[in-house]
């Protein structure tokens, strides 16, 4: 049996895609391997295998501690990618954009979630042959569609009249998100009910917090913040939906889109070069808020285009489904430890 440390702080936090993609990955290991791998969580021992999921200072300092195994960093952002996250003095973002690639450096092997960062780590020094994508997943247990009966009741509970065309997007509120756009689209279509579901996770530090926090205080009736909510109501809010929008303008694998492809939800989103690399053809992609808003107009009123979406979703969450990336984790947990042996 394999001894693996998991460190992280992910769930310190609540509202941000790093806790849920370690949740799952936890969850998974746990669920499908209990007697083939033994899994200790933020505490220090000797383990084959010391797995670091987030970049707290504490955990890069026991990195130097005997008997840590196979160091494994798990990338979920790189300094470019919190650009239009968090509000940061330069001095203070300069030190820790260094910090971040220090720590991925002090690993023996690196797990990027998915393929365009492995490239760019390459360009920070760090050699491909440590560098290994394995993506996201999300459970069917817990994101999966509802009846139609079901589906009507939860509208009920919601407040969305049955024949209101629903548009939900999912994530932290802030301009990387691109909620702005997603405000624009709701001033643009008075008819369709949308809601975004997440809050500032970072409080004041989020970028754009002030405007941003203005229009949560005060919404146009048809756009509602219902904040940061527990994982185990998502998949109501997933069901309530016609359709799901995530206008981001830069992302690393975003665990909503999983969700929304489990539930079998359309999926539109701002077309980025990351999309074509992991999830190409599963999806509507749009250029900008002004193709966006023409694409809501046609799909709110074309119960073909949407069934088709419908299908891709269908088909994106068999690609990513938990039972195919378990297998991948087991046998990479296995392999590091052969190769070190």
């Amino acid at each position: 049996m394999l001894n693996i440390h998991m460190y992280s702080s992910a769930l310190s936090v609540k509202g941000q895609g790093v806790g849920s993609a370690y949740a799952e990955l936890i969850r998974l290991l746990q669920e499908y391997f209990p007697d083939k791998l033994e899994i200790v969580i933020n505490k220090l021992g000797k383990a084959d295998i010391s797995h670091y999921h987030t970049i707290d200072p504490l955990f890069y300092l026991e990195t130097f501690l005997p008997g840590r195994g196979v160091k494994v960093g798990y990338v979920h952002f790189l300094p470019e990618t919190i650009e239009g996250s968090l509000k940061l003095p330069k001095f203070a973002k300069k030190i820790f954009y260094k910090y971040i690639i220090s720590f991925y450096k002090r690993m023996d092997q690196i797990v990027v979630v998915n393929p365009v960062f492995g490239q760019k780590l390459s360009k920070y020094g760090i050699p491909t042959e440590k560098i290994t994508y394995i993506p996201n997943f999300v459970s069917k247990k817990e994101f999966y569609p509802e009846s139609a009966s079901k589906k009507h009741e939860i509208r009920q509970k919601l407040g969305i009249k049955d024949d209101q065309f629903t548009v939900i997007g999912v994530g932290q509120v802030q301009e990387r998100k691109g909620v702005p756009d997603f405000i624009e689209l709701a001033r643009r279509h008075p008819e369709i009910q949308f809601i975004w579901v997440g809050g500032f996770s970072f409080g004041k530090m989020t970028d754009g917090y002030d405007e941003l926090k203005q229009v949560v205080d005060n919404p146009p009736a048809n756009l509602h913040f219902p904040g940061i909510l527990d994982r185990n109501q998502m998949n109501d809010y997933y069901n309530a939906a016609d359709l799901f929008l995530l206008p981001s303008y830069n992302e690393l694998f975003p665990m909503s889109v999983l969700e929304a492809f489990n539930v079998g939800l359309p999926v539109m989103l701002r077309e980025l070069d990351l999309y074509h690399a992991i999830i190409d053809g599963y999806y509507q992609g749009a250029s900008d808020v002004d193709e966006m808003d023409c694409l809501l107009t046609n799909l709110s009123g074309d119960s073909n285009q949407l069934e088709q979406l419908k299908q891709k979703s269908h088909a994106g969450a068999a690609y990513y489904s938990e039972e195919r990336l378990a297998k991948i984790w087991l046998d990479y947990y296995t392999n590091l430890v052969k190769d070190r042996k």
